[in-house]
């Protein structure tokens, strides 16, 4: 059963900063590639395939580390891992800013030694190494906490969907739902990958996100929009 840790990084009111990240869906909808609940569901079912399942593997990967009392070294393997998989340099500054505002409200809960070996090899660590270390700070297994990676991979997608194109939200949480068998499947992979080298962690791309993540912070530049990324 997963344990509070999990459920309170997982809701939306934790202040970590995430509800000013849209995963991608402002740009895609700024292209006309997510205009409805239909291709809305395409894209947060892609995007918890790719992003959300190296997210969830790496926040399994920290869990485990934590509760292993991992060197200040492998902290560090695993953050340059994560920065490798990450092409897109506004993508990688949205995870390192997520990292920083959830290790800065979550090491009040949950403090550790893991997030202090963590902090202490990346100020700004990503995000999901941040999720990892304070789930098993929590007491949560590592398989919990690439749950609660993989759910925020596509719930703040989503609720970016309802403010930027005013879909009916309770259609759009039962998409969400809808996606329960996937975000099972993404989890036991992630707990199976736990006690790998950081190198073995998986490396799925998706090219469009990083070009949407890229052309938002261009266009960010130059006007004002309602995310961060």
């Amino acid at each position: 059963m997963a344990g509070l840790a999990v459920l309170a990084l997982a809701d939306a009111r934790f202040p970590g900063g995430g509800h000013v990240h849209s995963g991608g869906v402002e740009e895609a909808a700024r292209q006309g590639l997510v205009t409805d609940v239909s291709n809305l569901r395409e894209f947060l079912s892609g995007r918890l395939r790719s992003a959300g399942s190296v997210q969830g593997a790496f926040a399994a990967a920290a869990a485990h580390a934590a509760l292993r009392s991992a060197p200040h070294e492998h902290w560090r393997d695993l953050d340059a891992e994560f920065d490798a998989r990450t092409p897109s340099p506004a993508q990688r500054a949205a995870s390192r800013a997520q990292g920083r505002g959830t290790a800065r409200s979550g090491r009040i809960a949950w403090p550790s030694a893991a997030l202090d070996r963590l902090l202490a090899v990346s100020p700004r660590p990503h995000h999901p190494l941040v999720l990892g270390a304070l789930a098993a700070g929590g007491g949560t297994a590592p398989r919990d906490a690439a749950l609660a990676a993989g759910y925020l991979a596509i719930s703040g997608p989503s609720s970016a969907a309802v403010r930027l194109l005013g879909l009916d939200p309770l259609v759009v949480n039962g998409v969400l739902a809808g996606l329960a068998a996937e975000l099972d499947e993404l989890a036991d992979r992630a707990a199976a990958f736990a006690g790998a080298d950081p190198a073995e962690l998986p490396a799925s791309s998706a090219p469009a996100l990083d070009l949407f993540a890229e052309a938002h912070e261009r266009r960010h530049q130059d006007e004002v929009r309602l995310f961060a990324s």
